[in-house]
C-alpha cells in the first residue's frame, strides 16, 4: 500500500483541538498555578489569568497543537500524500481557528472542524522549564463537541471508508459517546481501533469512561507514568512497566480477530511492546542534550510516525523505529512543528 496505491482517508482520528500558547517559565510560575514539571492537566478556576500572564510576561509562541491533531500532521509530514488523514474537532469561529487550520492543513491533514459559534477555539499553555514540559488545557469549544457531527452525510461517508481510527484518552473528557461510535464502526469492520492514554489523569479520573473504551481498543500507546496510574487505577498490582504492559495486553476485548498490541514509551529508556503474551524491547537513540529544544509533542510524534507505517502494513520494527525517529526530530524543534522533507531511513 505505498505510492500511489496510499489512498486518501485511510486514517481518521478525533480529537481536542488547541492551540498551543507556548513559553520558557520558572519553577515558581508553576508552583503559583499549582502545577509539577511534566504535568498535564485541565485548567480550573486557578488557572484563569495564566494564559495572559505567560503572554505579558513571557516570549510566547503560537503552534497548532491538540494531541491528535498533532500525531496526525506528523504521519501526514512522512507518508507525503496530502489526505490521507482525516480529523475531527471543535474549534470556535475566531483567529485561533483559523490559525490551526491552516497549519493543520497545509501538513496534508483533511480537517473536518465543527464550529461552534458561542466557545472560542481552545488553548493549551505549554510551559517549558528546562526540557521538562507541563501542559495546562483551556478546552473551550473542543469541550462542545457534539455527535452531529459524526452523522453529517460527507462525515459518515469518511468514517465508513477509513481503515484505521485514532482517538485520544483526552476526548474521553469531552464526548465519550461519540468515541464510542467510533470504536464500534472499528469493530463492525474488523478495523483497528487506536487509542492514546495522553496523560496520568486520565487514568485516574476518567477511569470510568476509559474502561469501557478499553475492550474496543487493538493498539494503545502510553507512557510510563500513564501505565502507573492506569494500572492503579484497575488494580493490577504491580509499578513494573513490562508486567503493566502485558496485563493490559490482555484485558478482555471485543474483537477476537485480533491481539491487543500495548506500546509503552519511556523516555530516553526502551520502548516496550506487549503483544500475543510476549514481551519485546526496542532501544531509544539518546539525543545529547544541548540539541534538545522542547519535548512538548514527543509522545504525539512518536505515535504519528508509528502510524504513518503502521497503516501501510510495515512490520513492528519500522513503525517503532519511524516513531523514535519522528519523536526525536520534534524534540529538536519549539512545538510539534517541522519542516523539508522527511529522511526517515528504516535500515538506519
Amino acid at each position: 500500500m505505498e505510492g500511489d496505491s496510499i489512498r486518501e482517508n485511510l486514517l481518521l482520528g478525533m480529537g481536542n483541538p488547541l492551540l498551543d500558547i507556548s513559553a520558557v517559565v520558572d519553577k515558581n510560575f508553576l508552583e503559583k498555578y499549582e502545577m509539577k514539571e511534566n504535568d498535564a492537566i485541565l485548567a480550573d478556576e486557578k488557572h484563569k489569568t495564566l494564559y495572559d500572564e505567560i503572554t505579558e510576561k513571557y516570549e510566547a509562541s503560537y503552534i497548532a497543537g491538540g494531541s491528535v491533531q498533532n500525531t496526525l500532521r506528523v504521519a501526514q509530514w512522512l507518508l507525503g500524500k496530502p489526505k490521507v488523514c482525516t480529523f475531527f474537532g471543535c474549534v470556535g469561529k475566531d483567529k485561533y481557528s483559523k490559525i490551526l487550520y491552516d497549519e493543520a492543513t497545509s501538513s496534508g491533514v483533511n480537517v473536518r472542524y465543527q464550529y461552534n459559534e458561542k466557545e472560542p477555539t481552545g488553548t493549551c499553555g505549554v510551559l517549558l522549564t528546562g526540557h521538562n514540559r507541563s501542559l495546562c488545557a483551556n478546552l473551550g469549544s473542543a469541550n462542545h463537541f457534539t455527535i452531529d457531527h459524526l452523522k453529517n452525510e460527507e462525515n459518515e461517508k469518511l468514517i465508513d471508508t477509513a481503515q484505521f481510527y485514532y482517538v485520544s484518552g483526552f476526548f474521553l473528557t469531552v464526548n465519550p459517546e461519540a468515541q464510542m461510535e467510533l470504536a464500534k464502526v472499528a469493530l463492525a469492520n474488523n478495523r483497528p481501533f487506536i487509542m492514546n492514554l495522553s496523560a496520568p489523569f486520565i487514568c485516574q479520573f476518567h477511569i470510568k469512561a476509559l474502561s469501557n473504551a478499553l475492550p474496543y481498543v487493538d493498539l494503545l500507546f502510553g507512557n510510563e507514568s500513564e501505565a502507573e496510574t492506569l494500572s492503579e487505577s484497575l488494580k493490577l498490582g504491580t509499578k513494573n512497566i513490562e508486567e503493566i504492559a502485558l496485563k493490559l495486553s490482555n484485558l478482555p476485548k471485543e474483537n477476537n480477530n485480533r491481539k491487543r498490541t500495548v506500546i509503552i514509551t519511556q523516555g530516553v529508556n526502551p520502548t516496550i511492546v506487549a503483544f500475543n503474551g510476549t514481551i519485546r524491547k526496542f532501544p531509544v537513540k539518546e539525543l545529547s542534550e544541548e540539541k534538545i529544544v522542547d519535548t512538548n509533542g514527543a509522545g504525539d510524534a512518536f505515535a504519528g510516525g508509528f502510524l504513518s507505517q503502521y497503516i501501510l502494513g510495515k512490520s513492528l520494527e519500522v513503525c517503532i523505529k519511524c516513531g523514535s525517529w519522528a519523536a526525536a526530530e520534534i524534540i529538536q524543534r519549539n512545538g510539534c512543528s517541522f519542516e523539508g522533507k522527511p529522511c526517515f531511513d528504516p535500515e538506519q
